[in-house]
């Protein structure tokens, strides 16, 4: 049994941490406005110095399976954080807003 909460993309609150673990490249293509992005090989050198330890935060990635590794770990680190079970995918087929850094229209791949 997992030690942290799991929701889908469509019941993230509007004013959530939202936390993207995804590539640049990915992260660049679409990805929600505000999110906080560090890719998944960097958050143990980084979480410390960018995350605060008093937030709430809604680890996302594409399909889950990074997202749901971050979570573990960063709930293991004594962080708060829910995992976005269905990741953007979910994100995207809900209808939640979303920009590109691309100059092109925000996609999920």
């Amino acid at each position: 049994m997992a030690d942290f909460e799991t929701v889908r993309a469509a019941d993230v609150p509007v004013e959530a941490s939202l936390l993207d673990v995804r590539e640049g490249y990915e992260f660049a293509e679409g990805h929600a406005p505000g999110a906080l992005h560090i890719p998944v090989d960097e958050i143990p050198a980084r979480f410390e110095a960018e995350l605060d330890p008093d937030e709430d935060y809604y680890v996302i990635c594409r399909t889950g399976g990074r997202a749901v590794q971050i979570t573990a770990w960063l709930t293991g680190q004594g962080y708060s954080a829910v995992f976005v079970g269905d990741g953007m995918g979910g994100w995207l087929e809900a209808g939640r807003p979303m920009e590109s850094s691309t100059g092109e229209d925000p996609q999920v791949r």
